[in-house]
């Protein structure tokens, strides 16, 4: 079945579609330039090395890193995995509590939930009706015993940005490293692993306009030194950490798509911004539609909005020129109602009644625009208006 072309995908914090120039500088890394990077007698080789080295240290200075903290992955799901289990392998006979929020991606709640059956006291974070963390409760719950906080920077379904400083100083007090999912952050905002606080951190290549496939894990190496066990073995890859021959083409990509972020971060910002703000205005016009989350701190181009009295999978359906969904991909097909929204305080009923719309920086304001229209009608229909 092929999609319709004039579609408008208000879908970009599930994935974007790959930049040309992205796209441009892969393309050789295909063909011509097609060598693995771990082959070390000829050219082939060296020149894949290169490119990747050259990769890492974009990747690095754009979040304030070292070289050596950059280790490629998959993406973030396994950069997470590969920080959480990591840790744990290596600390927990001293350290074996887990400090987490209750509104994480399910890469780190599913994750932390399985090292329970390790020995692990893991122990959740609730949040306000605003989606934020009380750093008074992170302060009455962490121990000396705790291993670490994980607690993400810009919620993928609200947009919501937390305390990510002043939470890790806490952590940091005691002796904890800070595991931050950064997925929703990395290339919408400026991000300072070093001014944050933040000990781990992860990046997926496909959030900005790069390739599926292909991410980063960042880990501190000293004040605090970040020690990990490898969760792939084999031929000793990304300093045995990583097994797996170097997906190059990947990481030229993310690397272009973190140069281009990069350039246009402010510009995209402001531009962004301006049209979730006039798409908002106009839907909640509709009457009994709110926002979910804080808009004072929240990511400019996520917006979680509660029809109420509608089901979200209606309206879905009922607008299907347009492509936006109920909240994160990576739970689209489960029954539950979202468990960040839940988390909040929503009633089931409120919470099924929400979708999000997060925009990039292909959308137009005629698309806006048309999307306003649309949904506004839907939801007219919907309550027999």
């Amino acid at each position: 079945m092929h999609l319709q072309t004039k579609v408008i995908y208000f879908d970009y914090n599930a994935t974007t579609p790959v930049d040309k120039r992205v796209f441009d500088a892969m393309t050789p890394y295909f063909l011509e330039k097609f060598g693995n990077a771990s082959s070390k007698t000829h050219a082939f080789g060296w020149q894949a090395d290169e490119a990747v080295k050259n990769a890492r240290q974009i990747t690095a200075d754009f979040i304030g890193a070292e070289v050596q903290e950059i280790l490629f992955t998959s993406g973030a799901t396994e950069s997470l995995n590969l920080a959480i289990n990591g840790l744990f392998s290596v600390y927990h006979k001293t350290k074996n509590h887990i400090v987490v929020a209750k509104t994480e991606h399910n890469a780190v709640l599913e994750t932390c939930k399985l090292l329970e059956e390790k020995g692990a006291t893991i122990t959740y974070l609730s949040v306000d009706r605003y989606g934020l963390v009380d750093a008074n409760e992170l302060e009455k719950v962490i121990t000396d015993k705790t291993l670490f906080v994980a607690i993400m920077l810009v919620n993928n379904e609200t947009g919501v940005i937390q305390p990510i400083e002043q939470l890790a100083e806490i952590t940091h007090k005691y002796g904890a490293f800070f595991v931050c999912d950064t997925t929703q952050a990395i290339g919408k905002i400026r991000v300072d692993v070093n001014e944050l606080g933040i000990d781990l951190a992860c990046i997926s290549a496909h959030k900005l306009y790069g390739p599926k496939g292909i991410g980063a894990l960042y880990f501190r190496r000293k004040n605090p030194r970040v020690n990990l066990f490898p969760i792939i073995t084999g031929g000793g890859q990304e300093r045995g950490l990583r097994a797996g021959t170097i997906n190059v083409p990947g990481i030229v990509g993310l690397a272009k798509a973190i140069e281009i972020a990069e350039s246009e971060l402010w510009e995209n910002a402001s531009i962004i911004s301006k049209l979730r703000t006039r798409l908002e205005q106009y839907l909640i016009d509709c009457g009994d539609v709110t926002i979910n989350g804080s808009t004072r701190d929240r990511i400019f181009n996520t917006s979680s909005l509660c029809f109420k009295g509608i089901k979200a999978e209606r309206l879905i359906a009922k607008v299907s020129g347009i492509a936006f969904s109920t909240g994160s991909a990576c739970t689209s097909a489960l029954a539950e109602p979202s468990h960040v929204l839940k988390a909040m305080g929503l009633t089931d009923e409120e919470a099924y009644a929400s979708v999000r719309l997060s925009l990039g920086k292909y959308n137009t304001d005629i698309e806006v625009r048309n999307a306003i229209d649309e949904i506004s009608k839907a939801v007219k229909e919907l309550r027999g208006n």
